[in-house]
């Protein structure tokens, strides 16, 4: 299977429309989903906690609430919610099986939102939020991850008008134009503030799942802590959203790339999805199925 022909390809190129059609949901969604002023634990493993840890700081700065995020596996057993959103793709993921059946017994509100229905999980669930227009063949999640949280950044007020926009025109830019200073790095650092520091985590997933490439991601405050010790020519630093002052300059000094755009972040995560493919077809490798890994952790 080449790159261009991936199932991987195909599902980033659908997401402006995914996330167009899905805010003709948002008022069914919002009635399955944490309502203002409850305390809200969300979880997930993999890129679907990373997308629970951009809901979690976007509900709490739009004051709606304690939010909180954790994968699944390290879910706190010892505090109480008034609702717990768990996010799967599959449906099947063994540690959110599991803590379902926990909370389940204890009798606690729980929101599912998955792309297949008939599966453990929106079994275990008290609501489900179905989203299977989304689902994927690749291994590797994009369209899936994007539109559920394009959708509830929806539920909290925004408005996506513009991050399709842009989405849009990321897909339709010259490849080179829009992977300059990024395409040849031998290293990148993903960096975000906020919500942004779960779209951080999942860049720095995804390039290591799909082209096997070497990437780091931080709290973009935290990234001179250390971190910027890796930083140097040939490797890029790549930052989502605000940029703290002076991070630009700093990073620059050290003879890496510094990279930036002002757009929705959001749409400039399917820049890095479009990153993904010209890495993978550079290396040589399948994006669709990454070594060691599967659709889904279904643990024995």
């Amino acid at each position: 299977m080449t790159v261009a022909a991936s199932h991987l390809a195909a599902e980033i190129a659908t997401q402006p429309d995914d996330w167009a059609a899905v805010m003709g949901r948002v008022t069914d969604a919002a009635e399955l989903l944490p309502r203002p002023g409850e305390d809200v634990a969300v979880v997930g493993c993999g890129t679907s906690f990373y997308m629970a840890q951009a809901y979690a700081a976007l509900r709490e700065a739009a004051g709606q609430g304690r939010t909180e995020a954790h994968a699944a596996s390290e879910f706190p057993l010892g505090r109480t919610y008034d609702r717990v959103v768990a996010i799967s793709r599959s449906g099947t993921t063994t540690e959110v099986i599991e803590l379902l059946e926990v909370l389940r017994e204890r009798g606690q509100r729980s929101t599912a939102i998955v792309a297949t229905g008939g599966t453990a999980i929106p079994e275990l669930a008290t609501e489900c939020l179905l989203l299977p227009e989304v689902d994927e063949q690749s291994v590797v999640q994009t369209r899936f991850a994007t539109t559920t949280l394009a959708l509830l950044r929806a539920t909290l007020g925004e408005d996506l008008t513009t991050a399709v926009a842009q989405a849009r025109e990321v897909l339709a830019e010259d490849e080179r134009s829009a992977l300059e200073g990024v395409i040849d790095a031998e290293q990148i650092t993903f960096v975000g503030r906020g919500w942004t520091v779960g779209l951080a985590n999942e860049a720095a997933l995804k390039l290591r799942e799909s082209a096997q490439f070497w990437t780091e991601s931080y709290p973009a405050m935290e990234y001179r802590h250390g971190p910027i010790s890796i930083a140097t020519a040939g490797r890029a630093t790549w930052a989502f959203g605000e940029v703290p002052d002076g991070l630009a300059e700093d990073v620059t000094a050290t003879g890496a790339h510094f990279e930036h755009r002002d757009i929705d972040p959001l749409a400039d995560l399917v820049r890095l999805h479009r990153l993904c493919l010209a890495k993978a077809r550079l290396a040589g490798v399948d994006p669709d199925r990454p070594r060691h890994l599967s659709r889904s952790i279904i643990l024995s």
